[in-house]
């Protein structure tokens, strides 16, 4: 079945159907990461956006049942230049097009990937649809009158509804014994990865995941010896109550932040955000630790950034930077247990080489 991706500067592609069949709306955006698309397809932080994969070839190792980061695909749609139906991997169950098709994910092959990356290289993220029951101008007139990613909180439909906790079983319920941990630490769910709890469980921390919604007070009523707060989707100016939320729990308890967390911290301090042109979404972001000197090549997916001047009179400093293009990568206040950092530790399937972020945060609640 044919289908067709439509930019909102009226640019058309046109493929296969891949996945569900329908319509999806979003940002457009390109991650470079070559492995990893079951992760990205299910990151809450991709909800809203068509995830475009600049690798060629997607699908070949398969889909399995340990790999989703979340309850659900969360990629509002995804475009591959050619999606593999016979992987080949011990731990595949699924191929990518029946795993697309059975999560409702309304997906493109066959395009020209290379050039739509160039595209919004050039002209920055921008408003597409995938379709497969219009013609492209029926599509693009509706793309036009459909809401834009950057007027919608994401936040609040991506978090948990209820809370649970993480231990070294996986998910359990509330009611599970903290008997056997070292520490607690409550996750303020913005669109946390389930490799966030995972890897605070691996290091003997038990993790209450909350709500975004969840007051400060609610939150030290479960006496936690640390607060993180998660990764998420969406402009991080829009979630004032959750900012202010984080204003009232500094000073109280140890703060981690990660991605969203990292910019939620700075504007609750005072410092601005910005939206980058067209992101940092992909698995080979070298950042520099500005404390040793030590570079690390991460894995990021955010298209905002903290503003690196506006850190001035926050208490705020600068501890890592990006050195593609020397944004914030990082940041800790000088009086406060409050450590961030914008890219990905807990980045499955990697890179590792930031994974001794969960070390220090855990060295912060001693």
């Amino acid at each position: 079945m044919k289908a067709h991706l439509v930019l909102e500067d009226g640019s058309v592609f046109t493929g296969e159907s891949l996945g569900a069949t329908g319509r999806a709306t979003g940002e457009l955006v390109f991650t470079t990461s070559m492995t990893g698309y079951q992760e990205i397809l299910t990151d809450p932080s991709y909800a809203g956006q068509i995830v475009l994969m600049t690798y060629p070839l997607i699908g070949n190792y398969g889909v399995n049942s340990e790999d989703d980061e979340s309850r659900q695909a969360q990629a509002a749609g995804f475009v591959v230049r050619e999606a593999c139906d016979t992987p080949s991997n011990w731990r595949a169950r699924q191929a990518i097009h029946d795993y697309l098709a059975a999560r409702g994910v309304v997906a493109i092959s066959g395009v020209d990937t290379r050039a739509i990356t160039l595209r919004v290289r050039y002209h920055g993220v921008m408003m597409a649809t995938i379709t497969t029951d219009e013609t492209p101008e029926e599509a693009l007139h509706r793309l036009q009158t459909a809401p834009r990613y950057d007027e919608e909180d994401f936040v609040y439909r991506v978090t948990t509804p209820q809370p649970y906790k993480w231990g070294r079983d996986g998910m359990e319920p509330m009611h599970a014994p903290d008997d056997g941990y070292r520490k607690r630490v409550v996750i303020l769910d913005c669109g946390v990865k389930w490799n966030i709890p995972r890897r605070l469980a691996s290091l003997g921390v038990r993790s209450i995941i909350l709500p975004a919604t969840t007051p400060a007070d609610e939150i030290l009523a479960y006496q936690p010896d640390g607060v993180l707060l998660s990764p998420g989707p969406g402009d991080p100016a829009r979630l004032q109550p959750v900012i202010d939320t984080v204003r009232q729990l500094l000073g109280k308890v140890p703060v981690a932040g990660i991605c969203l967390g990292n910019q939620l911290v700075a504007l609750a301090l005072g410092a601005r955000t910005y939206k980058l042109k067209f992101g940092h979404r992909g698995g080979n972001h070298p950042v520099k630790n500005l404390l040793t000197g030590r570079v690390d090549i991460t894995a990021q997916n955010h298209g905002y950034a903290v503003d690196l001047e506006s850190l001035e009179g926050t208490g705020l400093e600068l501890t890592h930077i990006n050195l593609n293009d020397n944004t914030v990568e990082g940041v800790r206040h000088r009086d406060l247990k409050v450590i961030t950092l914008q890219y990905h530790p807990e980045a499955a399937p990697g890179p590792w080489d930031s994974r001794p972020f969960f070390n220090e945060f855990l060295a912060m609640m001693e």
